[in-house]
């Protein structure tokens, strides 16, 4: 089974897609296309979601991965990487055709990159911490290094918490207002003591701020949307032991 997968106008002609929890062959509460390695699912089961969603894209293309740890690194991939290694960083980006690079998210938010003409692409796991330290700033000087143009690079935003879900404290904000006083514009009012914290317009901004003049925001929110998205906050709420993961991927075909 091919699973289901969105993509962006913004990397139209590009090899790139945004998976959902459809398609794959997990169980239980990791059903059914769980990505995640370090899930705590069974190794084999994920492996084969993985080689179904990279097959969906390119056929037979090696599927490179990260161990994320909510920083701001992106690591360079290319035809001698061992795609099984999983550096620890939050983004990758390569020119090697017939690569692809693939993030997993439950709520933060997968961001993938393209410079068509220079056939460079990247991708970045944003979480918040990633995201105010800059981890998609990282993901576009590391594309220049491989021969982008900024102007040209276009960027596509994925399935994750909307602002509606996304409840956080006073203190939370202000983490991003001390770091910039215009990001009172990314929380809305919530119950005291606590704001509505809309991250994927924060990293669109981020994006533009960089120089980024094509940007998509797909809208879909991995919380509220429990049949189609693993949702790592929802799982909190419902008491569950443990959450799946969906993949991003983005390769250069």
């Amino acid at each position: 089974m091919t699973p289901p997968y969105t993509t962006a106008p913004t990397l139209d002609g590009v090899p790139h897609g945004f998976f959902s929890r459809k398609g794959g062959v997990s169980t239980g509460q990791l059903a059914a296309l769980n990505c995640g390695i370090g899930s705590g699912d069974d190794p084999a089961r994920i492996a084969e979601n993985r080689r179904r969603a990279a097959d969906a894209l390119l056929p037979g293309a090696a599927l490179a991965g990260l161990y994320q740890v909510h920083g701001a690194r992106c690591v360079i991939v290319d035809a001698d990487s061992d795609p099984d290694a999983r550096p620890e960083a939050d983004a990758l980006a390569t020119r090697t055709p017939g690569l692809l690079l693939g993030i997993v998210t439950a709520d933060c938010v997968p961001v993938l990159f393209a410079d068509a003409e220079a056939g460079v692409v990247g991708a970045a796991h944003a979480g918040w911490k990633g995201a105010l330290a800059g981890v998609t700033d990282a993901t576009l000087t590391t594309m220049e290094g491989l021969g982008a143009r900024r102007e040209h690079i276009a960027a596509a935003i994925g399935p994750c918490i909307g602002r509606a879900s996304y409840e956080v404290d006073d203190a939370f904000a202000a983490r991003f207002a001390d770091d910039d006083p215009a990001n009172e514009r990314f929380f809305a009012a919530g119950r005291p003591g606590h704001a509505l914290f809309d991250i994927a317009a924060y990293v669109a901004a981020r994006l533009a701020a960089a120089g980024v003049g094509r940007i998509a925001i797909g809208g879909q929110d991995t919380y509220a949307l429990a049949d189609d998205y693993f949702s790592y906050r929802r799982a909190c709420h419902r008491g569950e032991n443990g959450y799946g993961r969906q993949l991003s991927v983005i390769g250069v075909g």
